[in-house]
C-alpha cells in the first residue's frame, strides 16, 4: 500500500504543535523522533523508516534545486513553510551511507523578553546606533530566538533598514516603523561575506548576520560595526572569553593585533545562553552578559582575555551576569534542581559558594 508522505508530514507537523516539541528526527532504521523540553521521544506507533520514506520526505520538504544540491553533497541547509504558515529550519545529511533529516520548529509569533525569561537589559543594546552585538552558545540553545527578539524591538521603535543574512532565514518579520530586507544564503547571495560587503551599499542601519563562519565574514562584520551600523551576529561559543579568543584566532599571527583593536572599540556586548529543563516542564535560559567598557576593551586590546570571567564576576553593578550567579538564581527561585544547574555550569566550584 502506497504512503501519502505529505499526509504523514503534516501529521508529524500537527504533532509537533500539540506537544509543544522544538524538533522533528527523521532517519533511516528509527521511528521518528521529536524533542520536547529537551528530550528525544521516540514516535513508537510511527513505523521504523526505509530509505524510500526518507528519500520521499526530503523531495516534499526541498525546492527542486536544493534536492539537487544534496544528491551532490549528501547535506543542505533549508527551510520548510506548510500550507498553514508552520515553517521549519531543516538540515539533511547523510550518516553510514543513509539518510537524515532534523528539522527544527520557527515560531511564527517572535516573543518578548519577559515571553522568554531574558533579562530586561538586552532592550538597552537595541537603543545603539552602531557597534557589534554577539549572542553566543551551542547549537539549540536559542540564540536566533534572541536576537529576533531585539530586532523586533527595533522594527517597533525605531525607523530603520534592517537587513538580514541567514543560512536558511528563521523568523520571518512583519515591517512596523523600520523597513526589513531579508536575504537568504543560496538563494538571495552567494555567501555571509558578499551579502555584507554589499549591505555597505544598501543604506542600511542594522545588521542580523545569522552566523560568523569564517575569518572573511567576521572582519566584514567588525568593519560594519566599526563604520555606524548595528550588527547582530552568532557564534557556536560556550562564553564570552571564549568568543572573544575564536574571533582572534581564527586569524592569521601577524593579523591578530589589529583584530583586537578593531573588536574592543567596536564591541558591544556579549550574550551567552542555555536552555535549561525547568522543573514544571519547558525550558529557561541561563546566561552570561559581558558588557564592553574601558576595562574590557583594555583586556582585549593588551591580549589578557584570561581575566574576563573575573570582570563579568565583579561588574553586576554595571548591569554584567555571570553563568554561575544566573543558575544560582534559578535554583533559588525553584525553576530549575540543583543537578541541573551543576549539569551546565562552566565553574563547578564557583556554583557550590552560590549554591
Amino acid at each position: 500500500m502506497s504512503v501519502d508522505y505529505k499526509r504523514e508530514l503534516g501529521a508529524l507537523i500537527e504533532l509537533v504543535i500539540q506537544e509543544k516539541a522544538s524538533d522533528i528526527h527523521l532517519s533511516v532504521g528509527s521511528h521518528p523522533l521529536i524533542r520536547v523540553s529537551g528530550t528525544l521521544i521516540p514516535l513508537v506507533k510511527k513505523p521504523i523508516l526505509t530509505d524510500s520514506d526518507v528519500a520521499a520526505f526530503i523531495k516534499i520538504l526541498m525546492r527542486e534545486d536544493q534536492f539537487t544540491h544534496y544528491l551532490g553533497y549528501n547535506e543542505i541547509d533549508f527551510s520548510f513553510e506548510n500550507t498553514s504558515g508552520v515553517r521549519f529550519r531543516g538540515n539533511a545529511f547523510h550518516q553510514r551511507g543513509k539518510m537524515g533529516i532534523a528539522l527544527r520548529l520557527i515560531p511564527n509569533v517572535i516573543r518578548t523578553y519577559e515571553e522568554l525569561k531574558l533579562p530586561p537589559i538586552l532592550e538597552s543594546f537595541t537603543q545603539r546606533s552602531q557597534g557589534f552585538f554577539l549572542c553566543v552558545g551551542p547549537v539549540g540553545q536559542g540564540k536566533s530566538t534572541t536576537l529576533a527578539a531585539m530586532v523586533n524591538t527595533i522594527n517597533k521603535t525605531r525607523a530603520e533598514h534592517i537587513v538580514t543574512i541567514e543560512d536558511p532565514i528563521e523568523y520571518v518579520y512583519q515591517e512596523e516603523k523600520s523597513l526589513i530586507d531579508q536575504r537568504e544564503i543560496g538563494i538571495d547571495s552567494k555567501n555571509f561575506e558578499t551579502a555584507l560587503n554589499a549591505a555597505f551599499r544598501q543604506d542600511v542601519d542594522v545588521i542580523l548576520v545569522g552566523e560568523m563562519r569564517n575569518p572573511e565574514t567576521i572582519a566584514a562584520a567588525v568593519t560594519a560595526a566599526e563604520t555606524g551600523h548595528l550588527v547582530y551576529s552568532t557564534l557556536h561559543t560556550n562564553d564570552a572569553a571564549q568568543t572573544i579568543s575564536r574571533i582572534v584566532d581564527s586569524f592569521p599571527g601577524d593579523q591578530q593585533g589589529q583584530i583586537r583593536v578593531q573588536l574592543a572599540g567596536s564591541l558591544i556586548a556579549i550574550f551567552s545562553q542555555r536552555l535549561i529543563p525547568h522543573i514544571a516542564g519547558g525550558l529557561v535560559p541561563a546566561y552570561e552578559l559581558l558588557i564592553n567598557n574601558t576595562a574590557v576593551s583594555n583586556l582585549i586590546r593588551d591580549n589578557r582575555i584570561h581575566e574576563i570571567p573575573s570582570v563579568i564576576e565583579t561588574g553586576l553593578d554595571q548591569g554584567m551576569i555571570d553563568m554561575n550567579r544566573s543558575l544560582a538564581r534559578l535554583v533559588q527561585n525553584g525553576d530549575i534542581t540543583v543537578e541541573s544547574a551543576f549539569t551546565y555550569a562552566v565553574n563547578p566550584k564557583g556554583l557550590e559558594r552560590l549554591i
